[in-house]
């Protein structure tokens, strides 16, 4: 059986799902992209293909077969995107947390089926149909769990927004123990450039007391203040709205020292290697064409 553990985003990782991108659809027709970024490329004809995003994807596991991660990949299920794991499912402490997730997505679930014949029943959480939350929107800091959410009047009025404040609280709930703190973010369903997807495209905690953040995809000033409060404001490596349309802030940790990052982030990869950090970069543009990176490709079940 797998004993999960997962208390935060930057702890050594031991093991991970890495997602997929074989048979992945292809082309989306535009009524079936489900963020603006997919769509800015469906019509400018750069949407990504195939054998580039798997070329992608194969270099990101040849880093965390480096660093010696156990890593578990989906079921293939055959033309459907499986590339963003983190959206379908994640850990907080040792509980798996299954996501209630847009519907016309919700077939991804079957894929990690195999997977959860490996986790203790007692250990696999399910929310309420009234709670919806994605698992990109879900940031671990030790004590504390950072939500990102919409009020309701936002989440009904976008399709970019995918965690709802019942899934806030349910999660608090859940995890009594834990000091839950939300963040209302900025949503657009046509502009890629103001859309905060989910709260890891616009802030991830690094290291140990360190974070990356775009203050832009936060709605609320006082979220940005307690944050800077939290963390310090020099701890914090603040990002611009170009830098948050590539995608910046939504880098993986593999340790408190190593952080796998895309090569064509030139600030921000020389902004973490003065911070400290060992940088792995590798080629991960085409999969940001759909508005996720390496940390949405990923769902990690242990940390130590």
């Amino acid at each position: 059986m797998l004993e999960l553990k997962v208390n935060n985003e930057t702890s050594q990782l031991k093991t991970v799902v890495l997602g997929i991108a074989d048979s992945f659809g292809g082309l989306p027709e535009l009524v079936n992209c489900y963020d603006p970024k997919s769509k800015e490329h469906v019509l400018n004809g750069t949407f990504p293909e195939e054998p580039n995003i798997k070329i992608e994807i194969n270099e990101f596991l040849n880093v965390l077969n480096k660093y010696d991660v156990k890593v578990f990949r989906p079921e293939n299920i055959n033309n459907l995107n499986q590339i963003f794991t983190r959206d379908i499912a994640f850990v907080i402490d040792d509980k798996l947390i299954l996501s209630n997730i847009l519907s016309d997505r919700k077939e991804e679930l079957k894929a990690i089926d195999h997977l959860l014949s490996f986790i203790a029943p007692e250990k696999i959480i399910s929310l309420s149909d009234s709670a919806r939350i994605e698992g990109g929107d879900v940031i671990l800091y030790n004590d504390y769990v950072f939500i990102g959410y919409s009020e309701e009047s936002d989440f009904n009025d976008f399709t970019v927004a995918r965690t709802n404040k019942e899934g806030v609280i349910q999660i608090q709930k859940k995890f009594p123990n834990k000091k839950v703190k939300s963040f209302e973010l900025v949503k657009s369903d046509t502009v890629a450039k103001n859309n905060s997807l989910h709260l890891d495209c616009c802030f991830q905690p690094i290291g140990k007391n360190k974070a990356i953040i775009y203050e832009g995809g936060f709605k609320n000033i006082a979220d940005i203040q307690y944050l800077n409060k939290l963390f310090g404001a020099n701890n914090l490596i603040k990002i611009n709205q170009d830098e948050m349309y590539e995608m910046n802030s939504n880098i993986f940790s593999i340790s408190e020292n190593v952080i796998v990052s895309e090569k064509n982030f030139i600030r921000l990869n020389q902004a973490l290697i003065n911070h400290g950090f060992l940088v792995e970069e590798i080629a991960f543009s085409e999969i940001s064409k759909m508005e996720g990176l390496l940390r949405c490709s990923t769902m990690p079940l242990i940390r130590i």
